[in-house]
């Protein structure tokens, strides 16, 4: 029974880690096909895209996950400003403080930053 209390928890951690991943991936290619508009790509997309299809399968796998990204949208966020910074070489000033996008929003198939 121990064992099997330790799998179901290492579990909960995967799936949690995976949904952060691909939080962080797709807030970063949000950020760059804000700022960077002259080298948006079909590959920013199809990551955008995939990201999005990612944490909504996690979330339907695991119904009780479903608070999880909003609980990390702000923590992704900060990691995927400081990604982007690097990526751009744009100041990291340049991108705002706080997740300037709401979680239903950078999950909707059809938006995409200005």
């Amino acid at each position: 029974m121990p064992n099997l209390i330790e799998e179901v928890e290492g579990l909960g951690k995967s799936e949690r880690r995976a949904i952060t991943s691909q939080l962080i991936r797709l807030l970063l290619h949000l950020l760059k096909w804000q700022y960077q508009p002259q080298r948006r790509s079909e590959s920013w997309l199809d990551s955008i895209t995939d990201a999005q299809t990612q944490i909504k399968l996690a979330i339907e796998d695991s119904p009780s996950l479903r608070s999880y990204p909003a609980e990390q949208l702000e923590a992704s966020y900060q990691r995927a400003r400081r990604q982007a910074a690097q990526q751009t070489s744009l100041e990291i000033s340049v991108f705002s403080e706080t997740c300037p996008y709401s979680l239903q929003l950078i999950l909707s198939e059809d938006w995409l930053p200005k």
